[in-house]
C-alpha cells in the first residue's frame, strides 16, 4: 500500500502538485532536502551591494516563492525569508537547459534556495543574478490569495504560517513583539536584574485574584494548578537573596476571552529590593522610553481608537484612585455612602452592579467602566482600595489604601506595581480576609518564608501582550499573540 494521502480531487491546484511532485519522484528528484547553503537573509543581502559594482558580492539566499513573473527565457521572482522579500533573476542562458525547465514547473509557495550576485535592476531594484537554484521543499497547497484568500479573521488565527507568509502587516507586527521582548530584557539586565524562572505547575494557585486552570499529575496522584501569577516565587527569591529580579511568563486563568484577555497570556514580573513603588514609577517609565526609541526609533505614537498622540517622553500624570471616582461619579462624599447608595449611584452611570457585590467592587465597576478607558496619556493611577490587593503595604496616611500605581496607557491597564508587603503578620491577616471561608487557597509556605525577612521590595507586572497592543495599535490581543487561544477546529 502506498503511504501517500489521498489527494482532495475537489482541489485542482492540489491535484497539480502532487502529480509534480510524483514526477520529480519518479525521476529520481527528492523535492524535500535537508538543507540549503544560505550565507544571507535577504535584507542583509541587498545591504552588500555596492553602487556601480554589478556581479562582484556573491550571496547565497532562501526563501518562500511568493512572485513570478515569467519573461520567456528569464525570470524574475521574489522569495520571502524572516527578514522580507528579495528579487531573483534567473535566466536559461546562465542556469542551463535542464534547471531552466525544472524551474519553470516551479509553484507559488515552494521553497528553494538560490546562489548568485547581485546587481541592481533598471528599475533600480537589487536582484540577486541566480548561477544555480533547489528547490527544497514542495509547497503541496497552494497559498491563499493575497486580498481575498484569508479574509475570515478565524483562519487568520487557526493557520497563523499563512497569515504570516501573506500577510506583511502581521508579519511586522508579530516581529515586532519578539524585538519588544528582547529589548526588555536587555534594559533589566543592564540595570542588574537577574532572569529567572519559576514553576508553572503549583499547589495553590496565589498572587492575583482568578480562577484558575486546573490539572492532575498523575505519578503524585494530586491536583495542580496553572499559575495565576508568579508573583510569590519571586518573592520568595527575594527572601533568599536574589535582590532584583525578574520573570517573562506565560500565564494562564481560567476566564473570558475579549480584545483585552487571553485565557493564556505573557506577563513580566520584576521585583527590587530596597525599594517601593515609587522606584517601579521610575524603572517603567525609563523603559517604555527608552523600549520606544530603541525599537520604534519614536516617543510618540498614535493611539488608534482616540487618534490622540501619546509621547512616553513628557509627563506622565499623577492621580489619586479616589480623586477619580469623586470626579467620575460628582460625589464628593462617595466613599462615606453607603451600599445602597453606591449601588443607586453606579446605575445612574448607566452600569449594572449586583447588590450582593462588596462596595469596594461596586466603585471599582465605575472605574474599570467609565473611567480607565479614557485614560490615555501615560497616568499612575495611586492609592487603589486596600481589598484590590493583599499584598500591597497599606498607605501610612490612609489605612483605606494601599502604596500602589496602576499604570494606564490608551484606556488600559498595562503596569500595576506595589510597595511590597513584607510584614507576615499583615501578609496573613489580609489573606485571610481575602480567603474568607476558603483557608485552604492561602499559601502557608509563602507566609513561612515572610517569617524568615523579606527585605522591603518593589513590585510590578507588565502586560506584554497589552504592551503590545498598545505599541503596535493592533484591534485585539489576539493580533499580537502568535497562536491565539481558539476552539478546537479544522486546521484546513
Amino acid at each position: 500500500m502506498s503511504d501517500t494521502p489521498p489527494v482532495d480531487i475537489s482541489n485542482d491546484q492540489h491535484a497539480v502538485r502532487r502529480n509534480k511532485l510524483a514526477e520529480m519522484r519518479a525521476g529520481g528528484f527528492d523535492p524535500f532536502r535537508a538543507s540549503v547553503t544560505q550565507t544571507h537573509f535577504s535584507a542583509d543581502a541587498t545591504k552588500l551591494h555596492v553602487e556601480g559594482q554589478d556581479n562582484v558580492v556573491t550571496v547565497s539566499v532562501a526563501g518562500r516563492l511568493v512572485t513570478i513573473r515569467d519573461m520567456g527565457k528569464s525570470q524574475f521572482v521574489k522569495i520571502l525569508d524572516q527578514q522580507g522579500q528579495v528579487q531573483l533573476y534567473v535566466k536559461k542562458d546562465v542556469i542551463g537547459d535542464e534547471a531552466y525547465a525544472a524551474f519553470k514547473k516551479l509553484d507559488l509557495g515552494d521553497i528553494l534556495g538560490a546562489t548568485g550576485t547581485l546587481f541592481l535592476t533598471k528599475t533600480g531594484e537589487i536582484t540577486v543574478r541566480v548561477e544555480r537554484c533547489t528547490l527544497v521543499s514542495k509547497a503541496l497547497r497552494p497559498l491563499p490569495e493575497k486580498w481575498h484568500g484569508l479574509s475570515d479573521a478565524e483562519q487568520v488565527y487557526r493557520q497563523r504560517y499563512l497569515d504570516l507568509i501573506v500577510n506583511a502587516e502581521s508579519r511586522a507586527r508579530l516581529m515586532l513583539r519578539s524585538r519588544v521582548v528582547s529589548h526588555i530584557r536587555r534594559f533589566l539586565e543592564a540595570q542588574q536584574f537577574i532572569e529567572v524562572e519559576t514553576p508553572v505547575l503549583e499547589s495553590t494557585a496565589g498572587g492575583a485574584a482568578a480562577r484558575p486552570f486546573k490539572t492532575h499529575h498523575n505519578a503524585l496522584g494530586v491536583d495542580f494548578f496553572l499559575r495565576i501569577a508568579t508573583e510569590l516565587r519571586l518573592k520568595r527569591l527575594l527572601v533568599g537573596g536574589y535582590d532584583r529580579v525578574f520573570e517573562i511568563g506565560r500565564i494562564f486563568r481560567n476566564e473570558g476571552v475579549s480584545r483585552k484577555h487571553n485565557p493564556e497570556f505573557t506577563m513580566l514580573e520584576v521585583y527590587q529590593a530596597y525599594s517601593d513603588h515609587r522606584g517601579m514609577m521610575t524603572l517603567i517609565k525609563d523603559m517604555l522610553t527608552t523600549l520606544c526609541r530603541d525599537v520604534l526609533g519614536t516617543t510618540k505614537i498614535k493611539h488608534a481608537a482616540s487618534g490622540q498622540e501619546i509621547d512616553f517622553a513628557g509627563d506622565w500624570r499623577e492621580v489619586n484612585y479616589k480623586d477619580l471616582i469623586r470626579e467620575a461619579t460628582g460625589d464628593a462624599e462617595w466613599f462615606a455612602r453607603s451600599k445602597a447608595e453606591k449601588v443607586a449611584g453606579a446605575e445612574k452611570l448607566g452600569l449594572y452592579v449586583s447588590p450582593a457585590w462588596e462596595e469596594f467592587e461596586i466603585t471599582n465597576e465605575i472605574f474599570s467602566k467609565k473611567i480607565e478607558p479614557t485614560l490615555i496619556q501615560p497616568t499612575f493611577v495611586m492609592k487603589l482600595p486596600k481589598e484590590l490587593c493583599p499584598l500591597a503595604k497599606i498607605s501610612l496616611d490612609d489605612p483605606t489604601t494601599i502604596d500602589v500605581f496602576e499604570l494606564t496607557i490608551g484606556g488600559m491597564e498595562v503596569a500595576p506595581a506595589y510597595s511590597e508587603q513584607n510584614d507576615p503578620d499583615v501578609q496573613r491577616a489580609m489573606f485571610e480576609a481575602q480567603a474568607g471561608e476558603e483557608k485552604q487557597n492561602i499559601d502557608h509556605d509563602f507566609l513561612l518564608a515572610l517569617e524568615h525577612g523579606m527585605p522591603p521590595a518593589g513590585g510590578m507586572g507588565v502586560g506584554i501582550d497589552r504592551l503590545c497592543i498598545l505599541l503596535t495599535g493592533a484591534e485585539s490581543i489576539r493580533d499580537v499573540i502568535l497562536f491565539p487561544q481558539l476552539r478546537p477546529g479544522s486546521g484546513t
